[in-house]
């Protein structure tokens, strides 16, 4: 039960935000808004999406999602779920975690394209209760009052979200940029939001990628500019690798391998999905056409424009797979030129790196963002944001879609532009926006789900866990055998895995881990030898702290005993 405090009162409706995942991190957005008093609210989800495992931190994890114990738990009070655009950090947690929920899902033409495309690919027997809406429509969700408004962004039908109640209006920007002139879509529909504005905005929460950097986020029409022109100029081999979602990008890279002449081969399941998606609505032209990476060897270096995924180092993508020299169809060597045309994600530095010069090392020359306008940034610099904040004069503020350094920028910048009240609250904390002083006025359970192989484990137990201590210090396995007269054999078996095979002094570590077992086992007295889990748990300790001693480092302890047969 919430704890009542100022400005709320028992039985009192309030209107509150609560984030389970999005903020403090880039990534696995998933918000909750609730309506009604604090013991019979009425929830809704807006995205529930996923975020990328980094490195050695997460290892043979696919993709991580967000626990949704809190809101499982309130499901009959759950009226539905909004996606307000097709990014996998928006939605790509649905298919799997919707069966928690079982709640209607909203969503314009695109994004249900893209999702039942998804749900066909995952082979899950459901169907969603999509139910799809057009773009800059209004719709009602439980208590809820919606309104979509079209925005700006790297992918088709993007959307932020106006939520009116009668405790006041809150405006969700999702992820949004002030571009009037993109590739593809209708642009940001920035006379709305002056409206909007005037109508009187209680609460603007908004994204806060880019709020360090100063200016505007320059037009994807300026990046087909310069892909033309670097395609047009190249001697051989183009390969480009880009966010399979980036619609915008496929078709400014398909105008400029037409305007050199040039073929398009497309290399990657995803990119084919999204691809089919986007011409079945109408977002990629009718005559918009492709050869499959099959057709890649049959065609001669000047007439190639690859489109690749793989542009944050995925290790299964194709341009991972390539500089490796390990792709069935695709092959690049001295002279081709491959552009990354897409903004490492923070935690993937590394691996992209490692494609990049293994790439060079093949002879290629690699352009990036830094070297030319092959990307442009599909969130707001702090110029837009100024600009949204005249216009929408919000009384709060709730920057989200940030790591800590983005939502303190974004803080400093809404007070600066003379917001009275901004609140940054960390997942999991519930603000109560409505009456009174918007303030935290509980905590809700969060965390991760580990999506490993087909299954959803927690992040602070189970294989995953396991598994890092594995990456850390190896395993020893011990096999004792116990007779039927209840005496342990001190002969053992030991394998050790992942851990030296002497110490500095040139001492054997099995036989270091030898000489602890048979101590551990002299020291317990014959009767106890019968005491399974006592007799495991000695042995496993004693092992773990003589490889301590020996190397410095604890390994994982493995003890098997096997009874003998009388």
């Amino acid at each position: 039960m919430v704890e009542e405090q100022a400005g709320g009162g028992a039985g009192q409706d309030e209107l509150v935000f609560l984030p389970l995942g999005g903020i403090g991190e880039i990534g696995m957005n998933c918000y909750l808004y609730g309506l009604g008093p604090a013991d019979a609210r009425q929830w809704l989800m807006v995205d529930l999406g996923i975020t990328f495992p980094e490195g050695e931190n997460d290892p043979g994890v696919d993709v991580i999602l967000p626990d949704l114990r809190y809101i499982e738990a309130e499901r009959g009070s759950l009226a539905g779920l909004v996606l307000t655009h097709a990014h996998e950090d928006h939605l790509g947690a649905v298919i799997e975690l919707w069966p928690r929920l079982r709640v209607p899902i909203y969503a314009t033409p695109f994004t249900a394209a893209l999702l039942k495309a998804k749900e066909a690919e995952f082979g899950r027997r459901q169907e969603l209760p999509i139910r799809e809406l057009g773009l800059n429509s209004r719709f009602e969700v439980g208590p809820f009052r919606l309104e979509l408004v079209e925005v700006a962004h790297s992918i088709p039908e993007s959307n932020a979200l106006i939520l009116r109640t009668p405790l006041g209006t809150v405006l969700h920007t999702g992820d949004w940029k002030l571009d009037s002139v993109p590739v593809v879509g209708g642009g940001a529909n920035v006379g709305r939001f002056g409206e909007i504005g005037a109508e009187g905005i209680l609460a603007l929460a908004c994204d806060s990628t880019n709020a360090m950097r100063d200016g505007r986020s320059p037009s994807e029409k300026e990046v087909a500019r310069s892909l033309a022109e670097i395609i047009g100029n190249a001697k051989r081999r183009v390969a480009v690798t880009i966010f399979a979602s980036n619609v915008v990008r496929i078709r400014a890279v398909w105008e400029a391998a037409r305007a050199a002449g040039r073929r398009l081969v497309v290399a990657g399941r995803a990119m084919h999905r999204i691809i089919d998606v986007a011409k079945e609505t109408g977002y990629l032209p009718r005559d918009f056409a492709y050869d499959d990476q099959s057709r890649f060897s049959e065609l001669a270096a000047h007439e190639i424009v690859a489109l690749c995924t793989g542009s944050q180092g995925e290790p299964r993508a194709a341009m991972a797979r390539i500089c490796a020299n390990e792709h069935p169809d695709i092959a690049l060597d001295y002279g081709d030129l491959v552009i990354f045309s897409s903004r490492t994600i923070p935690g993937n530095e590394r691996a992209v790196s490692q494609v990049q010069n293994r790439l060079v090392d093949l002879g290629c020359e690699v352009i990036t963002d830094a070297d030319a306008l092959v990307h442009v940034t599909g969130h707001p610099r702090r110029g837009e944001l100024v600009e949204m904040y005249a216009a929408v004069r919000p009384r709060i503020a709730i920057p989200m879609h940030g790591e800590p350094r983005h939502l303190e920028a974004h803080r400093r910048l809404a007070r600066s532009a003379g917001v009275k009240d901004v609140v940054c609250p960390r997942n999991g904390a519930m603000v109560r926006l409505a009456p009174g002083t918007p303030e935290v006025i509980d905590h809700a359970p969060v965390g991760r789900l580990f999506r490993d192989g087909n299954l959803l484990v927690p992040t602070d137990e189970g294989p995953v866990r396991e598994r890092r201590s594995l990456a850390f210090a190896g395993i020893v396995i011990v096999a004792l055998t116990r007779s039927s007269r209840g005496n342990v054999s001190r002969d053992a078996q030991i394998v050790l895995d992942g851990v030296p095979q002497a110490d500095a002094n040139g001492r054997p570590m099995a036989e270091i881990v030898r000489r602890a077992i048979e101590g551990t086992l002299a020291s317990i007295p014959r009767d106890r030898h019968k005491d399974t889990e006592m007799v495991r748990e000695a042995v496993r300790r004693a092992v773990r702290s003589a490889v301590d001693d020996a190397w410095g480092k604890r390994p994982v302890v493995k003890v098997l005993l096997t009874q003998a047969m009388p």
